[in-house]
C-alpha cells in the first residue's frame, strides 16, 4: 500500500503556520510529512525560510506522523557532525519517526559559508563522506574521523535514539541515483520516473523505501491557481542546472521574468478537478514509489486539506 504524505514548504510559510498545516494534514488523513530545508527561499515572493530543526522539534509534539527532511544538505552550510546531532535529537523527540533526507544541495543555500561551489561530482564524494561520518557518530562511540572532505576530532554524541535514523538520499542524475542505491536506506525524487526507481533498485536499493513528491495548487478557479503557481513558483519553468548553481533569490527572479504562466504551471495539477490531481499522483504510484508527498502551493491550505480529505485521499486508497 502506498503511503500518502504532505509536503511542508519552508520557503512559503513561517514556523507556526507549518506546525498548523502539519496538524491539519494529519486530521485530513495524510500519513507522513516531508519538510524542506532552506536558508533562502527561491524568490523573495515566497518570503520565508525558518530553521528546519526548530520546526521539526515542534512537529514532533504537534503530530504523530513520520517526518523526513526533503532534503538536508550536510556538506557546506552545516557540518555533517552537527547534522548528525540534529538528526539524532529529532529521532529521539519523534520516538523514532524521523528520517534524514539528504542531497548535494544548491548554491542558493550553501554559498553563505563558502563562495566556492563544488562541482556535482565532488559534492557526491562529499555526501558519501558525510554519510559515513554521521553513521559513525550515531554509534555512540568516541569518534576521530579523517575523511576525504571532513575531519572530526574526539567527538561523541550522547543523546541518541534506540535505532539510528535512516538516511534517504535524493538523486536525479545517473551517478547520484546509483550512489543512493549503494549507500542510502531509501530514495527521494521529485519526478514520477519509473526509470530512476528501477536504477535505484538495480544499484542496491531493492527492498528499500522510495519517496516521491509533487506540488499542486487547489483553488476553485483553475486560472487563478495557475497564476498563483506563476507568482510563487516561476522557478518550475526554469530549465537546466540553474537551480544548483545560482546563489541568490534575485538571480532566480531575473531568470523567472522569461517564464510564462503556462511554463510555470505545466505539469502542476491546478484547480478543483479531482481527476487532474488523481492522475498526477497516480503517476508516482505507477512509477513504483512507496510514499508520495503532495504540497499545496499558496494560501488556500484549509480548502486544500478539505478537498483532499473528501475527494482525493479516499479514492487513492
Amino acid at each position: 500500500m502506498t503511503t500518502f504524505g504532505y509536503f511542508l514548504s519552508s520557503e512559503e510559510h513561517d514556523p507556526r503556520e507549518l506546525v498548523r498545516q502539519a496538524r491539519r494534514a494529519e486530521q485530513a488523513g495524510f500519513e507522513a510529512l516531508w519538510i524542506s530545508d532552506h536558508f533562502h527561499p527561491w524568490i523573495d515572493e515566497q518570503g520565508q525560510s525558518p530553521f528546519v530543526w526548530s520546526v521539526i522539534g515542534a512537529l514532533a509534539e504537534a503530530t504523530s506522523l513520520p517526518i523526513t527532511t526533503a532534503v538536508t544538505c550536510p556538506l557546506v552550510r552545516v557540518h555533517p557532525a552537527i547534522v548528525a546531532q540534529a538528526a539524532a535529537t529529532s529521532a529521539v523527540l519523534t520516538g523514532g519517526r524521523f528520517r534524514l533526507g539528504v542531497g548535494t544541495g544548491e548554491a542558493l543555500n550553501e554559498h553563505i559559508i563558502d563562495s566556492r561551489w563544488p562541482p556535482a561530482e565532488e559534492r557526491l564524494e562529499m555526501l558519501e563522506d558525510a554519510i559515513e561520518l554521521m553513521r559513525e557518530l550515531w554509534s555512540g562511540k568516541l569518534v576521530t574521523y579523517r575523511g576525504t572532505h571532513y575531519d572530526v576530532d574526539t567527538a561523541r554524541l550522547y543523546t541518541l535514539p534506540d535505532t539510528p535514523p535512516p538516511i534517504y538520499m535524493s538523486g536525479f542524475g545517473e551517478k547520484a541515483v546509483e550512489l543512493a542505491g549503494r549507500i542510502a536506506d531509501g530514495y527521494i525524487c521529485t519526478g514520477p520516473s519509473a526509470e530512476l526507481v528501477e536504477r535505484f533498485h538495480a544499484a542496491g536499493g531493492q527492498g528499500k523505501p522510495t519517496q516521491g513528491g509533487l506540488k499542486v495548487c487547489y483553488a476553485a478557479d483553475e486560472d487563478a491557481a495557475r497564476k498563483t503557481v506563476h507568482r510563487l513558483w516561476p522557478t518550475q519553468g526554469i530549465q537546466g542546472e540553474a537551480a544548483q548553481l545560482l546563489p541568490l533569490p534575485r538571480h532566480f527572479e531575473q531568470l523567472a521574468q522569461t517564464v510564462t504562466v503556462e511554463q510555470a504551471s505545466e505539469g502542476t495539477p491546478c484547480g478543483p478537478d479531482p481527476e487532474v490531481h488523481l492522475k498526477a499522483i497516480r503517476e508516482y504510484v505507477d512509477a513504483g514509489f512507496d510514499e508520495v508527498y503532495i504540497n499545496q502551493i499558496g494560501g488556500e491550505q484549509d480548502a486544500f486539506f478539505d478537498f483532499y480529505a473528501e475527494q482525493i485521499l479516499p479514492r487513492l486508497r
